[in-house]
């Protein structure tokens, strides 16, 4: 038996106050609901977080939603009094937003001193681009990685999966809201998460940053040996117009791939020694890969252990033995009564099996819940609702 309780959420008991929008935020607070943290949405009284209705859905699951207008003096001394009460509070407003209602880290902190405050924001609290407004691909045009991702034909391509903000946002400030509210819990004592998204997408170009390092320059997009440079890494179409990932990095997953190519003569050209046998190579897999139609590849491959497998997309992985089997599916019944499949917490550990508690909350269903578990009566709560402090 280990020291954890079984069955216990390992961030039960923490209470999260989450004012983000949008994706890095919202998706930072998803991660600690679904390892159990109590996260309280809490969105304005007008438009709220604007996110389409779908990705609401899939991002605020197991957290509660409530509803306050934090430009009126009551609605900022509520959330104050929330604060003494809570562990974190996570806010992904422009620096300099949350001083200007009254609610900057110094007040906060003065409230609640073991209070973990992390600001998400696109280029930090501090330097010059502070202040200036910018998107996922912005912040990875200034970093260096937009420039980055592309095709072998030089040109730049755009990721239906945001880089920036969930490697750069979201996962940087879970790491850090999760190591200063381990130091809280030994000192009492909180600190301010300044988390920008530009600086942890830049954080992590670890491959181009080696090649100035070793070379003095970034190779062009798509002419690394893990962009496309070599014919054993790559994307290769099939017969369909469907797709092989051809990750055979290793002589040896190479060698294997030749024989099911049926061309046992390319394995001894696994990293050409031309460029002119590097394109030659790329155009006999290529065409060899494109007589068939991805069904048959997936067949000849699936017992293979050569690093190659088909491009599928996600209704397909929905279906995936493997990710079935690790229950990364779960379906959930939202809040208006429909099902949805969406995807399990990407991290297991003893103890505790991840579970959805409940859907996506509509705005303000659990304001009056949380008021009164904070300590305010039913009238004070009518009262902030008829002054449209709180909805």
């Amino acid at each position: 038996m280990t020291g954890a309780i079984a069955g216990r959420p390992p961030l039960q008991g923490v209470k999260v106050l989450d004012l983000s929008r949008l994706l890095p935020g919202p998706m930072a607070t998803l991660h600690l609901a679904d390892l159990g943290a109590d996260v309280i949405k809490i969105e304005d009284l007008g438009l709220g977080d604007y996110a389409s209705p779908a990705v609401r859905e899939l991002i605020n699951r197991n957290k509660r939603g409530m509803r306050i207008d934090l430009k009126q003096a009551e609605g900022v001394r509520i959330l104050l009094e929330m604060c003494a009460q809570a562990d974190v509070l996570v806010e992904g407003f422009r620096p300099g937003v949350m001083a200007r209602l009254g609610l900057g880290y110094e007040v906060v902190h003065a409230r609640n001193p073991r209070l973990v405050y992390c600001s998400i924001s696109g280029y930090g609290q501090t330097g010059p681009f502070s202040q200036k407004a910018g998107h996922d691909l912005n912040y990875c045009g200034w970093a260096g990685v937009a420039e980055q991702i592309g095709t072998p034909s030089g040109e730049l391509a755009l990721s239906n999966v945001p880089v920036g903000d969930l490697l750069g946002g979201t996962m940087p400030a879970v790491m850090g809201i999760l190591a200063a509210l381990f130091d809280a819990l030994r000192t009492g004592q909180g600190r301010h998460v300044d988390v920008a998204i530009a600086d942890g997408v830049l954080a992590n170009a670890v491959i181009p940053l080696a090649a100035v390092n070793q070379r003095g320059t970034t190779p062009p997009p798509g002419g690394d040996k893990l962009t496309g440079a070599l014919p054993c890494y790559g994307l290769y179409a099939t017969q369909d117009g469907r797709y092989l990932a051809v990750g055979a990095f290793e002589h040896k997953f190479w060698q294997q791939f030749c024989v099911l190519l049926d061309r046992p003569d390319l394995a001894a050209h696994h990293i050409p020694a031309t460029p002119e046998l590097n394109q030659w190579v790329r155009q006999e897999v290529s065409e060899r890969v494109r007589s068939q139609p991805l069904a048959y590849w997936s067949a000849l491959l699936a017992d293979a252990d050569c690093c190659v497998t088909p491009v599928l997309n996600v209704q397909e992985a929905q279906t995936l033995p493997h990710f079935v089997a690790r229950g990364m599916w779960v379906e959930v019944e939202t809040a208006q009564g429909e099902r949805m499949t969406q995807m399990a917490m990407p991290v297991q550990m003893t103890d505790y099996v991840f579970q959805v508690r409940c859907a996506a909350p509509a705005q303000g269903q659990h304001t009056e819940e949380v008021l009164h578990e904070a300590g305010w009566d039913a009238t004070a709560i009518a009262r902030w609702r008829a002054q449209k402090v709180v909805a």
